[in-house]
C-alpha cells in the first residue's frame, strides 16, 4: 500500500491541525495505521495507532487528551486531528500502515509502509 501524508504546515501555539494519510494499492482496511513523528535531532516517536476498523485507538502519552486518530475506509483516508499544539509538537509526521493480523503497536518495526512526511511547526 503506498501512503500519503499531508496536511502540515505553521500554527501558533494552542492552534489546531489535521493531517490526512491517503492510502493507495491495496485495500486499506487490511492494515493498522499509526502515526509517527520526529523532530530535529531526534529518533521518531510513536504518536497514536488505530485498529483496522477504526473502533479501538492508542495513544502517546505526549498527546493524549490533544490528538485524535480517525480513519474512513471508504476513502482510504486516515486522520490525526491535533489541538491545543505545542512547540514541542514540532516535527515531520509520518503516517504508516501495518498488517492488521499483529496488531496495534507503537513499535516502528511493526509497520510495513510508510507515507513520506508532513512537516508541523508550531510557534511559541
Amino acid at each position: 500500500v503506498q501512503l500519503q501524508a499531508f496536511g502540515g504546515g505553521l500554527v501558533q501555539a494552542g492552534g489546531s491541525l489535521r493531517l490526512s494519510c491517503a492510502a493507495s494499492g491495496r485495500t486499506f482496511s487490511n492494515y493498522v495505521m499509526g502515526w509517527f513523528r520526529q523532530a530535529p535531532g531526534k529518533e521518531r516517536e510513536f504518536v497514536a495507532v488505530i485498529s483496522w476498523g477504526g473502533v479501538n485507538t492508542y495513544y502517546a502519552d505526549s498527546v493524549k487528551g490533544r490528538f485524535t486518530i480517525s480513519r474512513d475506509n471508504a476513502k482510504n483516508t486516515g486522520y490525526l486531528q491535533m489541538n491545543s499544539l505545542k512547540p514541542e509538537d514540532t516535527a515531520v509526521y509520518y503516517c504508516a500502515a501495518g498488517d492488521r493480523r499483529i496488531g496495534m503497536s507503537a513499535v516502528r518495526g511493526m509497520y510495513d509502509y510508510w507515507g513520506q512526511g508532513t512537516l508541523v511547526t508550531v510557534s511559541s
